[in-house]
């Protein structure tokens, strides 16, 4: 299973596509989309759908992780974050990608086993359980790749039987897919 973690901004969208089976996983490619500063908000997230788009069309993912929105103080970036986190996933919607939602602390404990793990000790790990040399850069795209390697570790747990038409059937009519 290909899997596209999202690590979610409106300057930067971190993209991590990890390769999982028969309990082992693989970096496939990692990176981000950026948008410039001086370039008004709509024409930022129309550039993270269109490049979005792009990915997703020359990888072909199976599933969609992306981290819940988490902010503490700055509520305007926060605001941002959330506008491109809808665009992100009306994107992934529109081209009948399942979509998957991880807290911070679901990919923490997925990742390093602990939910309240130190960014730090996550991006160690992430990168000891892929077998890299280096922590992916970046950092966006570190978090990316932990979200994705979230999803590939808990997802048996997730995945309902009959795949990502049942998933995406459930999600049309307002039921959860999280833990069923």
């Amino acid at each position: 299973m290909l899997i596209l973690g999202i690590d979610p901004g409106y300057a930067i969208v971190g993209f991590g596509l990890v390769e999982s089976g028969g309990g082992r996983q693989r970096l496939v490619s990692c990176g981000a989309i950026n948008t410039p500063a001086g370039m008004s908000l709509s024409a930022r997230l129309l550039r993270i759908a269109w490049d979005l788009e792009e990915l997703i069309n020359r990888f072909h993912p199976e599933a969609m992780a992306i981290e819940e929105l988490f902010f503490n103080h700055n509520v305007t970036t926060g605001i941002g974050v959330a506008q491109a986190r809808g665009v992100i996933l009306m994107t992934a919607e529109k081209l009948g990608l399942p979509i998957y939602e991880y807290n911070p602390s679901q990919v923490k404990q997925a990742v390093v086993g602990y939910g309240k793990a130190e960014k730090r000790q996550v991006m160690d790990m992430t990168r000891r359980l892929l077998g890299l040399s280096c922590v992916p850069k970046p950092d966006d795209a570190a978090d990316a790749v932990a979200i994705a390697l979230c999803h590939a570790r808990s997802s048996t747990s997730l995945l309902p039987t009959g795949g990502g038409a049942a998933v995406r059937e459930r999600e049309r009519r307002g039921q959860s897919v999280k833990g069923s």
